[in-house]
Order: C-alpha cells, then sequence, then structure tokens
C-alpha cells in the first residue's frame, strides 16, 4: 500500500490495532450502504477507500469513556 501511507495514518489514529478496526468497519459500512465521504478516490477497494477517509481527516476515532462498564468487563 503506497497510498496513505502508514506512517501518516499513525499521526490520526493512537495504534495499528485501532486502524484496522476502525477502517474495516468503515469499509464494511461503505460496501453495504454504498455511502462515500469523498468526492474523489484514489483507491479502487473498499479498506484503501476508508484509509484514504481516515488520512484526509473526514473519519475520525472517537474516545470512548473509560467510566463506562459494559456488561461482558462486570
Amino acid at each position: 500500500m503506497l497510498y496513505p501511507s502508514v506512517d501518516s495514518l499513525k499521526k490520526k489514529v493512537d495504534s495499528k490495532y485501532s486502524l484496522v478496526s476502525i477502517a474495516s468497519k468503515r469499509a464494511r459500512q461503505m460496501q453495504e450502504e454504498k455511502n462515500m465521504r469523498l468526492v474523489k478516490y484514489v483507491s479502487n477497494k473498499y479498506v484503501g477507500k476508508a484509509l484514504e477517509e481516515i488520512a484526509t481527516g473526514v473519519l475520525i476515532n472517537e474516545e470512548t469513556d473509560q467510566n463506562v462498564v459494559y456488561e461482558d468487563e462486570v
């Protein structure tokens, strides 16, 4: 993968795990709903398009509330 570079993506997202998780969820959403956030993409595949959205700042990682306790954590 040449564009966007992993280094530029790491500046937007805190970890590679988070990056993969965000990109895969967005790629699935694009595939199912056909909603695109950018006018033009370099990549033909959905994962590449999701990574482009992250690189441009259109798709961001929201901070989770650390005080929330989920059912499976009890």
